[in-house]
């Protein structure tokens, strides 16, 4: 982690959360069988999302958890008890706020049969729930209640709540009726129905509704939801973070490019981050970290290539990946560092990232400043022409790059290990911020999209040798947080470069199963195959990549090695 004294914001302990549940009850729509959810609208008074169109749901009781109550519910064999509690508490609230009766018959001529409108009729929604049940011989239908989702409120709000999202069939024969004092206006709507008359502005919903809904929209119908669940794991589990964006909250999810900086800026929640790409000014991500993209956005990258200030006025500062050589950006990236870079580091040789190096270089030089050296590796001889690069010195793998200074609270020193990881160009190399525990990783690793790996300078067994060699660092220094040189920060640095290579090498099986379906196919048939979720313009692109998956592929094959 960071250390405390290069967070941007005093720490802000949030609110402790309360436990609560909520139930998606489902139906199939007549006519077309195409999912339906039960929704309500929240009292406009209510102190928590007033207003809003939600699920049924609302606090764990904790009569919800008592023996006698997990005695009165029916459960699967592979049900917790945390997840039958759950259940329970979701199945009260669903009748208590809609009068929707999620419980069955024990005994008798009924035996088995759901609660019709005579036991709800008979059962009174301000006494306690699970006794009244007993009484009329019914056992709570916990077993067909499934965990879905699990949210936590952000950290920022007053009111939090850890609330497991269940789903149910709805039960046949029932009628949702809103209890006109917490909820209003049941209504059974299709999720993308929902979304579609809340971009209308005609249907509020918050953040963990809405993203709830886009998941939901992609099922068929009930069977499908509940098929998805069957395995008693969440299908996500989310503490969203917000920031802004055009002048507005924004909030975000684990899996949205902007997660990873807005824990990183405001790890406590605090919505003072503005994620809008400009060029004009660097953005401080940490006392001692600046970045500043250059005004060079295109589909290979991105928003602009993110040039990097590492320091502070006290130790100088190292400038990563100056970019292409453009004045103005050169300009700013100087000013920011108050004139005074110490050295300059390219990750690799191509035109948007090393050709700034040497104007800076002379930027510093023209201002009476000592010379930064310009330190990296040279370009192979397998590079193209346009990245053509050779550093004043060449750096060596593991090297450290210090700066060391004396600030108002004591001496401060910003260390960057050097990491040599050849794969999307020869002569790649990340960087570790020892102190901080964060890693810039050039175009090895991108957010929001995959690096091309384009041969001969591009090898895709060195990509993933230096994958494994990046999680091997992340393992040993307990980073968190990637620094790449196109997109926002990543976090879950770990996690993201499994996925990546999980990614690779499922990419690899497409191309190895195209290369088997057409043995005697050109590059250009196996591009269509091997990437058809890819859009046809990118097909170009694409087939540098696919030509390394193949030479590795190739070198793999029994006679090559």
């Amino acid at each position: 982690m960071p250390r405390i004294s290069q967070q941007l914001h005093p720490h802000r302990e949030p609110v402790a959360t309360r436990l609560a549940a909520t139930v998606l009850l489902l139906r199939d729509a007549v006519g077309d069988g195409t999912l339906e959810v039960l929704m309500t609208r929240r009292s406009p008074n209510a102190s928590f999302a007033p207003g809003a169109y939600v699920f049924p749901g609302g606090g764990i009781d904790a009569l919800d958890a008592a023996p006698d109550t997990h005695a009165a519910a029916d459960r699967r064999p592979t049900q917790s008890d945390l997840h039958l509690t759950q259940a329970i508490a979701a199945i009260r609230e669903s009748f208590e706020e809609l009068g929707v009766l999620l419980a069955r018959h024990a005994d008798g001529p009924r035996n088995g049969q759901m609660a019709d409108a005579q036991d709800i009729a008979a059962i009174d929604r301000h006494q306690p729930f699970a006794a009244q049940c007993a009484a009329r011989g019914l056992r709570l239908a916990a077993d067909g209640v499934y965990l879905l989702a699990h949210w936590t409120a952000d950290r920022d709000l007053a009111r939090r709540f850890e609330v497991p999202f269940l789903v149910a069939r709805m039960p046949d024969g029932q009628e949702p009726v809103a209890d006109e004092s917490e909820q209003f206006e049941p209504v059974w709507v299709r999720p993308a129905d929902a979304l579609a008359r809340h971009e209308a502005g005609q249907f509020f919903m918050i953040f963990p509704t809405i993203r709830t809904l886009q998941r939901l929209a992609k099922f068929a119908n009930t069977q499908a939801v509940l098929d998805a669940v069957a395995h008693e794991q969440p299908l996500w589990v989310s503490c969203p973070r917000a920031g802004t964006l055009a002048g507005k909250e924004a909030r975000y999810m684990e899996d949205e490019s902007p997660f990873g900086e807005l824990a990183l800026v405001c790890p406590d929640g605090q919505i003072v981050h503005a994620l809008d790409w400009q060029t004009e000014r660097p953005v401080p991500l940490l006392r001692n970290v600046m970045r500043l993209t250059a005004p060079n956005p295109g589909v290979m990258t991105g928003p602009g290539t993110n040039s990097y200030l590492v320091g502070n006025p006290a130790t100088g500062f190292i400038a990563i990946d100056p970019g292409p050589a453009d004045v103005d950006h050169l300009d700013k990236l100087w000013r920011a560092a108050g004139g005074d870079i110490r050295m300059i580091v390219c990750t690799h040789s191509h035109a948007d990232h090393s050709p700034g190096a040497a104007p800076l270089q002379a930027l510093c030089v023209q201002a009476g400043k000592p010379q930064p050296p310009i330190l990296g590796l040279p370009s192979a001889n397998t590079a193209r022409a346009a990245s053509q690069f050779k550093p004043d010195r060449s750096l060596q793998n593991n090297e450290l790059l210090a700066l060391t200074g004396q600030a108002p609270e004591g001496e401060m020193t910003h260390t960057l290990q050097v990491i040599y990881t050849p794969g999307h160009a020869a002569n790649h190399l990340c960087l570790l911020l020892v102190e901080d525990a964060l890693l810039f990783s050039g175009d090895h690793i991108l957010n929001g999209s995959t690096t091309v790996v384009d041969p001969p300078d591009g090898n895709m067994a060195d990509y993933l040798d230096s994958l494994d060699r990046l999680d091997a660092v992340c393992a040993e220094h307990g980073v968190e947080f990637i620094l790449p040189a196109h997109g926002y920060v990543l976090g879950d640095a770990r996690g993201a470069i499994a996925r990546l290579k999980a990614h690779r090498l499922a990419r690899e099986a497409k191309v190895l199963a195209a290369m088997q379906a057409l043995p005697q196919g050109s590059m250009d048939d196996w591009v269509q195959h091997a990437y058809a979720d890819v859009p046809a313009r990118m097909w170009p692109v694409a087939q540098r990549s696919l030509l390394a998956h193949v030479e590795r592929i190739r070198s793999q094959q029994p006679g090559n090695n």
